[in-house]
């Protein structure tokens, strides 16, 4: 392992373990992980709060357990693994960004770019815990296997593919941007990759938390107009105002059909988004689209929930749907961190609050019961 001289690595760190018998989060100590080539150790300045990884926590989402969650980090890259040639122009020092997918960079999508798709992500990571070599780098105190949920972001020290890394520019908020690797970087593929959004077209975002505060700033850059906020809270309505929304509907007060159809001309959306992952809201977001309109889904619903879609509107009307899980990670990362060094992805106002590693299982207790406006982080200083 090539580690930067300055940087004196302990043995052992903190980290937030999900055990097999309990649903919650237990502070413990294990070992400092090893990288491998190809990979990078990063020293975590903080970790996005993710309704992704609650519902590994509740048991929604099938993933192996003893694991280590956290998907979106932010940090400084203390070392490389032995063997490791190309570093992508990273260099030990450098404050980075980790994408929660972690291309291999060698399957059939990897090489025809879409990352997006990564056959050894899905198949290695998000269904065994591992990264590429079928192995995890994180073990229990006893040396038994610990899983690792993308990075394993909720610990002091992460191992990450250096594929999945970009550098964080200064002048950007270390800690914030720590969302730049999952809720801007999901919303940037929902908003170009998958809803193909053009200057001008009308957007509707129904469920403005993390992501969805992050749909309607990467949708404003786009140049999209009007930009309509649907959600349930207030609070979380008047947040997306603030970061970009043009109108607000909220969804327990009136009809949303009716009110967005009336504040787009009696037409409905051009793109319309749902990050919430219910079946409600799900066939909601359709029925607000405009003649040859496009829905992307972006929400994790919770085991195997579906959605009925009423077949002669989506025919008749041309309507597209389509789902959108993240970007594609090597040209879609440093994108999206340009835009928030251009001043068009405002990381600091989506962030609300800030956990200590210790308080991690609170911060996870907090999203569940609908507490946290924007995103919140654990910071591990």
């Amino acid at each position: 392992m090539h580690i930067d001289k300055k940087t004196a690595l302990p043995e052992t760190m903190k980290a937030a373990v999900l055990r097999d018998d309990h649903p919650g989060l237990e502070i413990i100590r294990i070992a400092v992980p090893t990288p491998r080539e190809g990979e990078a150790l990063v020293k975590v300045h903080a970790c996005g709060v993710c309704h992704t990884d609650l519902h590994v926590i509740k048991g929604e989402v099938t993933f192996p357990r003893p694991a280590v969650l956290g998907h979106e980090i932010s940090g400084t890259v203390v070392a490389f693994g032995d063997g490791t040639v190309e570093t992508h122009g990273l260099q030990a020092g450098d404050d980075i960004v980790g994408a929660f997918i972690m291309p291999c960079t060698e399957c059939d999508a990897c090489i025809r770019g879409r990352d997006d798709l990564c056959a050894n992500f899905f198949g290695q990571n998000r269904l065994r815990g591992t990264l590429y070599d079928g192995t995890s780098r994180l073990t229990l105190p006893d040396g038994s296997f610990l899983a690792m949920y993308s990075m394993g972001g909720l610990a002091e020290y992460s191992v990450v593919p250096i594929s999945a890394l970009t550098k964080l520019p200064a002048g950007l908020d270390p800690v914030a941007s720590a969302i730049l690797g999952c809720a801007a970087f999901t919303s940037y593929g929902a908003v170009h990759r998958a809803g193909h959004v053009e200057r001008g077209e009308s957007v509707a975002i129904t469920a403005v938390g993390g992501v969805g505060s992050a749909v309607l700033q990467i949708a404003k850059a786009a140049g999209a107009d009007p930009i309509i906020a649907i959600d349930v809270s207030d609070e979380k309505l008047q947040a997306a105002l603030r970061l970009g929304a043009t109108h607000t509907v909220n969804s327990s007060s009136v009809d949303v059909k009716t009110e967005v159809r009336a504040l787009t001309g009696g037409h409905g959306v051009d793109v319309s988004f749902e990050a919430l992952g219910h079946p409600a809201t799900f066939r909601q977001a359709i029925d607000i689209l405009a003649d040859g309109g496009r829905m992307v889904a972006i929400g994790i619903a919770a085991g195997t929930a579906t959605a009925e879609i009423e077949i002669t509107p989506l025919v008749r009307r041309g309507y597209t749907v389509t789902g959108s899980f993240g970007a594609r990670t090597r040209v879609d990362l440093p994108a999206v961190v340009q835009l928030a060094a251009d001043g068009h992805f405002d990381a600091e106002g989506v962030v609300t609050r800030h956990y200590a590693l210790d308080d991690a299982d609170a911060a996870y207790r907090a999203l569940a019961l609908g507490e946290i406006t924007g995103r919140a982080v654990v910071v591990m200083d």
